[in-house]
């Protein structure tokens, strides 16, 4: 419990942090298969961190591409792995399921709940003690850099006033916060409101007309 704690409090989210994640746990490479490694994490917990080190950063982008929301796509990612170690007991290899395709099994039915309710619960992060952290700036923004906004243009137009010019400011101006909340003449906080809003109202419009931006993970 304790080292999955100090997991989710050293990582940045980037590749590079993931890495930097695992050698503050313990370091080295773990050969074991990811389902070897999640059997083996029901009586040693460190094993779990080789399976978040794996798999971090392609969970992040593959909430990040699918509601694009920074925020939302972090937390998603650490309620789904806080989920996966409350849970890993019940995980067995002799369903046929390999370990990957369990834990995005599970990712699945976080986006789907979020889509469903328009929030992300805390409970598996609650349940084993697992703090909520707060995204910091620079983590927000190479969250940023995972989603590809190309297909984004016309969905714009479906957004309130402030959200698309917040939006334009920010992802295709390429304007930093502090930037953006002048030219808004609002807090940089509320700037970010407004992007973050707006990403998640162009998720589900995407989602309405039947857009992904990305392939599912199996």
């Amino acid at each position: 419990m304790n080292l999955l704690s100090r997991m989710s409090a050293s990582v940045a989210w980037s590749g590079e942090g993931t890495a930097r994640c695992a050698a503050d746990v313990g370091g080295g490479v773990d050969q074991r298969s990811d389902a070897a490694l999640l059997l083996a994490s029901r009586d040693d917990p460190a094993a779990f961190v080789e399976l978040y080190r794996r798999h971090a950063e392609d969970l992040l982008r593959y909430f990040a591409r699918r509601t694009l929301d920074p925020e939302a796509a972090a937390e998603l990612t650490a309620e789904t792995f806080a989920e996966a170690f409350a849970s890993r007991a019940r995980y067995s290899y002799v369903t046929g399921v390999n370990g990957v395709a369990w834990l995005y099994g599970i990712a699945r039915h976080q986006l789907g709940r979020f889509f469903r309710s328009g929030r992300i619960d805390a409970a598996a992060r609650k349940k084993i003690g697992l703090p909520l952290r707060e995204l910091p700036p620079e983590d927000y923004e190479r969250i940023e850099d995972l989603v590809d906004f190309a297909p984004l243009a016309e969905a714009l137009e479906t957004l309130a006033d402030d959200q698309r010019e917040a939006l334009k400011l920010r992802v295709i101006d390429g304007l930093p916060y502090p930037d953006v909340a002048a030219r808004l003449q609002c807090a940089e906080t509320a700037a970010r409101q407004r992007v973050s809003r707006g990403l998640r109202r162009l998720a589900l419009v995407l989602q309405e007309r039947g857009l992904m931006l990305t392939t599912e993970v199996e």
